[in-house]
């Protein structure tokens, strides 16, 4: 197995991605100049994938990457000894979503048979060719436009289309992934940085990932202004074209319905029991007992992928701020990667 020389590589890929993040252009190599070009060239085919939110997701995967990290990870697995062909069927909701499979796979001693997304379709090969190279050649991977030829499977999709997916995969071990939320629970005593911590949960990458927080609960006699106070810092996401449309759209909606919700100009708050919310809207309700909360959240359970919550609560929570710096061990729709792939 060539295990010790991935990880090996993939901590001179932190040390990369670092080393570039940290760098302005005007230093740029002709290699950091390509880098660069890559940021710019995904922005404009997919404009959710702002160079911002790209350049955070690498942050976040260099800040991951490092010895430690990988080994205490690892350390809770046994590797196969036979490698097996995996079929990735790539998510594309936020930057570099599908890059935990993709490595989870290749840790595992096994090969990616990679469908890429539409909407993410430059980054992950690129890691990966660095990945390699920092490896001595030994990162194994394809890129393939139709899944074939696979062991196992580990697809992303909507509900609709993860039911399709698990009839196609159905004679073959799968994990099917399908939509899920996060959401927040306020005590209501958080303090200012607390509730700024909240709004990045919530705005960061828009919104559009599984992490981010698209329903709140909070007390009673919470005052909703202290929310939109807390949101202020987010402000200039209305200028993103994409999402002031969806604001636009849903605001026209409400008002000629003549729903009731609070407006500050870029986001709405709307008293709402539904778990998603359309982009641009927060769904919030007031509760007088936590175990109401805790009701909420055991019948909608397979559909959260995370609470935020001060820890006293209660809840499994994480705290404020941390639901888009998730660990290696942390697995979308809490199905264990690894374990999985440790037994195919």
């Amino acid at each position: 197995m060539n295990t010790e020389n991935q990880v090996l590589g993939l901590i001179r890929l932190s040390e990369y991605i670092k080393d570039f993040l940290a760098k302005d252009q005007p230093t740029y190599n002709e290699e950091d100049a390509g880098f660069e070009s890559l940021l710019q060239r995904t922005q404009i085919e997919n404009p959710w994938f702002t160079i911002e939110n790209q350049r955070f997701a690498l942050q976040q995967w260099a800040g991951l990457l490092t010895e430690e990290n990988i080994n205490n990870w690892l350390k809770e697995y046994q590797i196969s000894k036979i490698s097996k062909r995996v079929g990735l069927i790539l998510a594309g909701n936020i930057p570099l979503v599908g890059f935990h499979d993709v490595i989870s796979v290749v840790l595992s001693n096994h090969i990616p048979v990679i469908k890429l997304s539409s909407k993410d379709k430059y980054m992950i090969p690129f890691l990966l060719k660095k990945w390699n190279e920092f490896s001595e050649g030994t990162v194994p991977f394809e890129f393939v436009e139709r899944l074939e030829n696979f062991d196992a499977v580990i697809a992303t999709g909507s509900n609709n289309t993860a039911r399709y997916l698990e009839y196609y995969f159905k004679n073959h071990l799968h994990i099917i992934r399908k939509n899920r939320t996060s959401v927040a629970v306020l005590k209501g005593d958080e303090t200012e940085n607390e509730l700024k911590l909240l709004a990045e949960d919530i705005f960061r990458y828009f919104g559009l990932g599984c992490r981010n927080v698209t329903r709140l609960f909070i007390p009673e006699d919470f005052v909703i202004d202290r929310i939109f106070e807390s949101f202020v810092g987010f402000q200039d996401i209305i200028n993103h074209h994409k999402y002031a449309n969806n604001y636009d759209y849903n605001r026209a909606i409400y008002l000629l319905n003549q729903e009731k919700f609070w407006d500050n100009n870029f986001v709405m708050l709307k008293e709402d029991e539904k778990l998603f919310s359309p982009l641009s809207v927060i769904n919030f309700s007031r509760y007088s007992s936590l175990d109401e909360v805790k009701g909420f959240i055991a019948e909608n359970e397979e559909h959260i992928q995370c609470i935020v919550a001060r820890e006293e609560l209660g809840l499994d929570s994480i705290t404020p701020g941390e639901a888009q710096n998730p660990g290696l061990n942390t697995y979308a729709d809490n199905v264990d990667t690894m374990k999985f792939l440790s037994v195919i």
